[in-house]
């Protein structure tokens, strides 16, 4: 009598048999194969033997498939890993960026308030300025005479949601040949047509005008070259020095006061926007610590949660 086909010693021996080879991930299927082809054959006789073998194939089974599960996890930590590492990178720099923006606009603003700081200008500084573009928004109070017959009317130019035009005109300063061109402010456009032109009201002689040294209007989209007469899309300052005769200054005055003539001078103030830098780098700031605190939830405190408990020891 043989002891080992004792139940107890066949347990065991199966036991053995399913830990003795914890190893052998890569013939789990091959091993199956041979298990059922002789459990065909030797049915009766190999029974239990089969039933070692099962236990010993669902052991590699699942050794096999729980490795590739690892890998496969290992692999996708490290891909959501790296890509919140480089949405995190990207979102803050781009907010310390707006931070920096914020930070250029600051000083030019500060810079722009001095100038509008300053004593007002009279002609005789502004005649004999080396660089007439260092005089950007600075006050100035200028004494002389219009140049009517070079009036000019800039349409398609809004103001407070309604279309009109823009009033240019020449200005000599007293005391000199100096000259420069004054938005002198806006006035509505008629409906029926835009061809009817108000007439601005024009004091002749030596008179005195207060305003704020800016840049020529803004150009706006026009098909061709600058274009000439009355009304016109654009104004380009040489070819109106050209046209006046005049020798116009590279930088415009902003008349200021009160509203007479027919004219609006509801001029925007000027505002480099510093608040929207500081806004734009709250938000990317905030998407930055929303990938940080997802990344954080998912993979670091849920997996701490969601993994599997010790089991309690029998007392």
């Amino acid at each position: 009598m043989d002891i080992t086909q004792f139940p107890g010693n066949e347990n065991a021996d199966k036991k053995q048999k399913g830990q003795s080879h914890p190893g052998r991930k890569g013939t789990c299927h091959l091993l199956g194969g041979i298990g059922s082809t002789a459990s065909a054959t030797h049915h009766e006789k190999q029974g239990r033997t089969q039933a070692g073998e099962n236990g010993y194939e669902s052991n590699d089974y699942e050794g096999c498939h729980g490795q590739d599960y690892l890998v496969n996890a290992r692999l996708k930590f490290v891909l959501i890993t790296l890509a919140t590492v480089v949405a995190v990178g990207v979102t803050a720099n781009l907010g310390l960026w707006q931070l920096s923006r914020a930070t250029e606009k600051q000083a030019r603003q500060a810079a722009l308030d001095a100038q509008s700081a300053k004593s007002p200008l009279n002609a005789a500084a502004v005649r004999t300025a080396t660089d007439p573009m260092a005089l950007l928004h600075q006050r100035a109070r200028l004494r002389g005479s219009w140049v009517p017959a070079s009036l000019v009317f800039l349409e398609n130019r809004p103001m407070d949601g309604r279309v009109g035009f823009l009033v240019i005109m020449p200005f000599v300063l007293e005391g000199g040949s100096g000259a420069l061109v004054v938005q002198r402010g806006w006035v509505p456009r008629g409906f029926e047509d835009r061809t009817l032109l108000p007439r601005i009201e024009t004091p002749a002689g030596v008179v005195e005008i207060e305003g704020r040294m800016a840049l020529s209007p803004s150009d706006l989209y026009a098909l061709g070259g600058p274009t000439g007469g009355t009304i016109r899309q654009n104004l380009d300052l040489p070819q109106f020095r050209a046209e006046t005769g005049l020798p116009l200054m590279p930088i415009t005055l902003q008349q200021t006061g009160a509203n007479t003539e027919g004219l609006v001078r509801d001029w925007p103030v000027v505002n480099l926007g510093v608040e929207k830098n500081y806004g734009y780098a709250v938000q990317w700031f905030g998407l930055a610590a929303l990938f940080t605190v997802l990344y954080l939830w998912f993979q670091i405190v849920r997996r701490f949660i969601d993994r599997p408990k010790d089991p309690t020891p029998d007392v």
